[in-house]
């Protein structure tokens, strides 16, 4: 079974941002959000580099990266660590990865590169209350309280 199976890619699907997590090569973390990033294939995950220089510059540093990504309503999610690398748009490679990317930009955002990342471990991210109280604790509920606790209106 493949690392970013169907239910980890539809858990991308319901999340608007991942953060990107990355080190330097002193060691000092960064954490940054990226609104255009993909599930490639079985496993990789590519995000766009419009306004990233800390990231691509701490990926040539040091390539252990985290991305995480959580449906803020129903508060499940995935966290998903492997080794990235940067492919610039003038390498050959660059349109392979950029593809799923430029389809969701269109003419908004310059893609510098493509954050690559080779994904060796997936793991579910839970609000406690699915640990907790898991008899009561179901998607519907987590939803309608999340949109109360935002004041969001369903769509109809």
């Amino acid at each position: 079974m493949p690392l970013l199976n169907e239910s980890v890619r539809e858990a991308a699907r319901r999340s608007v941002l991942c953060w990107l997590a990355t080190v330097d090569g002193d060691g000092q973390p960064n954490v940054s959000p990226k609104e255009i990033w993909a599930i490639a294939d079985d496993a990789h995950v590519v995000v766009a580099h419009i306004a990233s220089p800390v990231s691509a510059l701490n990926i040539g540093q040091q390539p252990l990266v985290c991305l995480s990504f959580v449906d803020v309503f129903v508060q499940k999610g995935f966290k998903l660590k492997g080794a990235a690398h940067e492919v610039c748009a003038d390498e050959p490679d660059f349109a392979r990865w950029a593809t799923p990317l430029l389809a969701m930009v269109g003419q908004r955002f310059v893609i510098r590169s493509v954050l690559v990342i080779r994904v060796n471990s997936v793991t579910p991210i839970l609000a406690p209350s699915y640990r907790f109280y898991p008899e009561e604790t179901i998607e519907a509920l987590q939803a309608d309280a999340a949109m109360r606790a935002y004041g969001v209106q369903p769509r109809t």
